[in-house]
């Protein structure tokens, strides 16, 4: 067995890039903005994006050009959820995104609505 495969030596393809998801964070599991998974992102317009972000962060700022919540960046940019809060937090620190929080932040959402979105999923 050789353990050439996969190596531009070889001819194999090239090994996809490998960060450990807590790297790009720098060691840190929170920001200095607390951010719910539902709240909405969206980019400034105008704003200049730095070179010192991190290509996820390049690639969120990108998405939120139209209104995006931090759960559906996470999904996108395939990073944990909570990577994606602080990375979203950094965003906001440095005024490139702006972030709105849900109505039902606080309080959850309303019996009508949560029946509501039990009978929808029940007929999926």
């Amino acid at each position: 067995m050789s353990s050439e495969r996969g190596t531009p030596e070889s001819g194999g393809a090239q090994p996809q890039r490998f960060v450990r998801q807590f790297a790009l964070t720098k060691g840190r599991a929170v920001s200095g903005t607390d951010l719910p998974l539902d709240t909405l992102v969206e980019a400034v317009e105008g704003a200049a994006a730095p070179a010192t972000l991190s290509p996820e962060q390049h690639q969120m700022l990108h998405l939120a050009t139209a209104t995006i919540s931090i759960a559906e960046l996470s999904a996108h940019v395939g990073v944990h959820l909570g990577i994606a809060r602080v990375l979203v937090g950094d965003l906001v620190d440095d005024g490139l995104v702006r972030v709105g929080v849900s109505d039902n932040a606080e309080d959850g959402p309303d019996l009508a609505s949560l029946e509501m979105l039990l009978h929808d999923l029940t007929h999926i």
